[in-house]
This record gives C-alpha cells, sequence and structure tokens, in this order.
C-alpha cells in the first residue's frame, strides 16, 4: 500500500513541477520570441487554461497520499522531513489557490472582453507566483531526500 501511495504521490508532484518547468522554461520564453504581443497572452491563457485542472488534480493525489502517509507514520513519528515537505506543500496549494482565484480569474475576465493588456498583466503576475511555487516545490524535494 505504501508503495502504490508514493507512486500516486509522486505523479502528482511530477505533473504539477513539470508542468511548471514548462511553463517557465519553455512556453512562456517560446511565446515571447515567436509571437507577436498581441498573441502571446492569448497562447499562455490558453495554455493554463488546460494546465490548471492538471494542478487540481495533481493537489488532490498530493493532498490525499501525503495525509494518508503521515497518518500511516503517525503525524508525531512522521520524519521532521515529512514534515517541512507537508507544511510547503500547503502553503503552495494555497499559493495556487491565490494564483486560480485572483490573477487568473482577471485574466479570463480580460479575455472575454478582448482586454489583452489586462490579460498581459494578470499573466505577469501569475509568472511571478508560479516561480515562488515552483521554488518551493524544488526546496521541498531538496528536504524530503536530502534530510535524514
Amino acid at each position: 500500500m505504501n508503495g502504490l501511495l508514493i507512486f500516486v504521490h509522486l505523479v502528482g508532484a511530477m505533473v504539477w513541477m513539470g508542468g511548471m518547468a514548462f511553463v517557465l522554461f519553455s512556453l512562456r520564453p517560446a511565446a515571447f520570441a515567436a509571437l507577436e504581443p498581441p498573441l502571446r497572452p492569448r497562447l499562455i491563457l490558453a495554455s493554463l487554461r488546460r494546465f490548471f485542472p492538471l494542478v487540481w488534480g495533481s493537489i488532490a493525489l498530493l493532498l490525499a497520499s501525503g495525509l494518508w502517509l503521515m497518518l500511516q507514520a503517525g503525524f508525531a513519528h512522521a520524519p521532521p522531513a515529512w514534515h517541512a515537505m507537508f507544511g510547503i506543500g500547503l502553503v503552495m496549494m494555497a499559493l495556487f489557490g491565490h494564483i486560480y482565484f485572483a490573477p487568473f480569474k482577471r485574466a479570463r475576465r480580460a479575455a472575454a472582453e478582448q482586454d489583452w493588456s489586462r490579460v498581459a498583466q494578470s499573466l505577469q503576475q501569475i509568472h511571478k507566483l508560479v516561480v515562488i511555487n515552483f521554488t518551493l516545490g524544488w526546496i521541498a524535494i531538496a528536504l524530503v531526500t536530502l534530510w535524514h
């Protein structure tokens, strides 16, 4: 059972972290290199509309499997690195919730109004927050793999 829970946890982490890596290091730079300003926010917003449901699924997998593993070990007996990862994960989830319900919501509303400069502004806010979440994700991974 633990093997399956760890697998599910890793799937959630890989989808979320991999998606952030793709957006930060491939999609966004390519959009800026290849597209004129009016088209950039359209492509990035369309991509985020497809990616964010995967993030919600990843959050569900991470939260369920992480809680289950912590309960099996007993919170008091779980390794300190697990507690650190759990705390960082909760911060990341809250930050994603903010991304989704604030700047992403504003970007979708602005896109419906065809106000692409406002969309770009909201996407810039999202970019900064995704950089923070990506960094937190790597900190959590480093802690759980290196802290013994």
